[in-house]
């Protein structure tokens, strides 16, 4: 029988399994998993590595995971590039690193590319294991809470451009997830609360009893109550996982998981890459769309108040940033990938808390009215 998923000591992971039929993969979750060095080994191809992380991880986590990659598998060699670390980088330059590395190193289609650190790490590392010789095996070791919860399980990689957010990418899974709930020891508190913007997320468009979950125990994640994160990052995966092999390309019921994103990302460009967190203009855009939400008359005021009650109890924003205005978040959200024959699709709420509708179809004056409220001008 598994351990309880938030016991601080090693043992047997808890495995959520991500299904795509043949290619399927685990995202194990637990304490001291990179002391396992069993549950990487075995998903590596070939006997080359490249470890894909940044200046800010690399000091922290690299040498425990270039020993958990080699342990007692001398057959093994790990190179490693170190990047930049932030959003701002998450572009051509930085990727194009990353496959000077692999070409100079002179890899064939057997090795494997691992992926440690946040977000932005894994995004890189899964588009540059996309594309290199038209795709090689990677394994995600996701650092952060955004991470761990979303980004780095079912397969969504890529880059940003000036222009928008996560326009350059494709779909490639990988081969699996390692999340040991130990490198949130060392997360900043910032970082934290960005990602818990994405477990609040998956409570609202799905599963109204996490919702709940997080209104009694949000102290308890802003505290690093170990069971609680780890009973976050378990549920979220399963919420993820479900969703991600319904709908693996996004065509419909994935869009879901987007709820906030539109506005979100809309800030994350307008307001300048790496000027706030992800996680952050995640939460002020969920606040744009429930507001936009209710105005349609879709929900009703005590779902608006929920959130509005949340959101502040994480640490996280619920105002746009001032110098944003009505026609930068037109002009980006209008280059957004969930555009279609140049309408717009946002993800709204719908309903009872739990539900929500990815759509076209809804009165322009209430957008138009959510973005007059948040704007100055």
């Amino acid at each position: 029988m598994d351990r309880p998923v938030g016991e601080k000591s090693s043992g047997a992971p808890t495995i959520v399994e991500v299904d795509l039929g043949n290619r399927s993969y685990p995202t194990d979750i637990g304490s001291g998993l990179l002391d396992q060095p069993e549950l990487l080994q075995k998903h590596v191809h070939g006997k080359k590595v490249i470890v894909v992380t940044n200046t800010t991880i690399a000091p922290l986590y690299l040498d425990k995971v270039v020993e958990a990659l080699t342990k007692g598998n001398p057959a093994v060699s790990v190179e490693y590039v170190i990047l930049p670390d932030g959003e701002k980088f998450k572009d051509m330059d930085t990727l194009m690193k990353v496959f000077d590395k692999a070409i100079e190193s002179r890899l064939d289609r057997r090795f494997t590319f691992v992926a440690l650190g946040g977000g932005v790490i894994g995004d890189m590392c899964g588009f540059a294991a996309a594309s290199f010789l038209h795709g090689v095996n990677f394994i995600q070791i996701p650092t952060t809470v955004m991470a761990q919860v979303d980004s780095s399980v079912g397969g969504k990689t890529g880059i940003n451009h000036p222009l928008g957010k996560n326009l350059i990418g494709a779909f490639y899974q990988p081969q699996c997830v390692l999340i040991d709930t130990d490198t949130l020891d060392t997360l900043p508190d910032r970082e934290l609360a960005s990602g818990l913007a994405e477990v609040i997320k998956y409570g609202l468009i799905r599963d109204a009893e996490f919702f709940e979950w997080q209104e009694k125990n949000m102290e308890k994640l802003i505290a690093r109550n170990p069971n609680a994160l780890a009973y976050a990052i378990k549920r979220s995966c399963e919420n993820k996982a479900e969703v991600v092999s319904l709908d693996e390309k996004e065509s419909g019921l994935r869009a879901t998981l987007n709820l906030g994103h539109t506005f979100g990302h809309a800030i994350e460009t307008g307001f300048g890459y790496g000027q706030c967190l992800h996680g952050e203009a995640v939460a002020t855009g969920t606040v744009m769309a429930v507001d936009m939400s209710y105005r349609l008359g879709w929900i009703d005021s005590s779902i608006v108040k929920r959130v509005d009650d949340i959101l502040p109890r994480a640490k996280l924003p619920t105002a746009s940033p001032e110098t944003m205005t009505v026609e930068m978040f037109k002009s980006v959200m209008a280059l957004d990938k969930k555009v279609a024959d140049g309408l717009l699709r946002l993800i709204l709420l719908k309903g009872p808390l739990g539900n929500c509708v990815f759509t076209g179809e809804y009165d322009r004056k209430a957008l138009d009215d959510t973005l007059s409220a948040f704007c100055k001008s």
